[in-house]
């Protein structure tokens, strides 16, 4: 009796731990997150760091010189299509009523989508919140600007310690292990260290891509606000699945407020793009980096997005792919050194 008592008091204070450890990961569900990105930001940004290591260049200058790469590469784009896009922009809201009564003229002698479009408008005109409520709102906004900056600051100062700290880690975890698992545990960590770091790679390859493909090719069927739909079809290729659908919906919007024949024609410049991506660009951009099927992708994306929020869909992919390595090692017994990773942007990536 005393031993069986025993053992259920230490199962219950082991489901109790875990069950405490769940709710405490739930509620710090937004730390993992920035925690995470900050080391896939890391894996995308080691094997440059090492490169540049071999070339006698420190570790903390060569984190230095991705983030200045980094900020000059968004300065140049803000340079390049800010102004432009601001314009369209300004072309957009020339045409927007800017009273109720306007509002009210136009819907009565527009037809189609946009009078749906003005009628919506005009309803919602109904609903708009007070001066006070308007300020208040405002306020919230910047708040909320200010915690983005924040996270951030907090996703990139952790990307640059996980730089120096990684090794380290591994090698706590392993001397905790047994002696037969341990080559078996760094390989797998570095396995999943390469496949983050050349999807990472591959994506931003691919939204530039994207985006600079499409913008010329709007620009050249003469799609209005051709820059702005080609650069948001691009930013939208980091939604897994469902961003590449939403990218089309919108081109053919826009072009439905001109003809159907426009909208047509962008449609078939979404799919070709689209088709292109998936059959040429990325089989030699990427590969099969990940592992993960693109159903598992969707069903993985849709419910990682119900379960914790929109935000939280950047990451699924690389989390599937972590999983997915996981389950392969563990479950069905594969080498994680015999494991091949396409090598994005470099020549090669180190295993050792």
């Amino acid at each position: 009796m005393a031993q069986t008592a025993r053992k259920a008091f230490i199962s219950a204070i082991v489901v109790l731990g875990v069950l405490v450890l769940a709710l405490a990961l739930w509620k710090l569900k937004l730390v993992v997150f920035l925690v995470f990105f900050g080391f896939v930001i890391a894996a995308a940004m080691r094997p440059g760091i090492d490169w540049l290591a071999e070339h006698r260049i420190p570790r903390p200058a060569g984190v230095a010189i991705h983030y200045v790469a980094l900020a000059v590469a968004l300065a140049l784009l803000l340079w390049l299509a800010v102004p432009r896009a601001v314009d369209q922009v300004s072309q957009a809201l020339g045409s927007v009523p800017t009273s109720r009564q306007a509002l009210k003229q136009q819907a009565k002698h527009s037809t189609g989508i946009k009078h749906e479009i003005l009628v919506g408008a005009q309803k919602r005109l109904k609903k708009l919140p007070k001066a006070g409520a308007v300020v208040h709102g405002a306020v919230e906004i910047g708040l909320k600007a200010f915690e983005v900056l924040i996270g951030m600051f907090f996703v990139l100062a952790t990307a640059a310690y996980w730089i120096f700290e990684r090794d380290r880690a591994i090698g706590l975890v392993t001397s905790l292990s047994p002696r037969k698992h341990r080559k078996v545990i760094r390989d797998t960590w570095e396995l999943i260290d390469l496949k983050l770091g050349a999807f990472v790679r591959g994506q931003l390859l691919l939204i530039v891509f994207v985006a600079t493909v499409l913008s010329v090719c709007f620009w050249a069927i003469g799609l209005p606000f051709w820059l702005l739909v080609g650069v948001t079809a691009g930013v939208f290729e980091i939604v897994p699945v469902i961003g590449p659908i939403a990218a089309g919906a919108l081109a053919i919007a826009v072009g439905l407020t001109v003809s159907w024949q426009l909208a047509l024609a962008a449609g078939i410049v979404v799919l070709a793009v689209r088709l292109l991506e998936d059959y040429i660009v990325i089989p030699r951009v990427m590969g099969h980096v990940t592992g993960v099927s693109p159903l598992l992708v969707l069903v993985g994306v849709t419910a990682i997005g119900l379960l914790l929020g929109g935000v939280y869909v950047l990451l699924a992919t690389p989390l599937l792919a972590v999983l997915v390595t996981l389950v392969d090692v563990i479950v069905r017994d594969k080498d994680p050194a015999e494991e091949d990773v396409p090598a994005v942007l470099l020549a090669k990536e180190s295993r050792g």
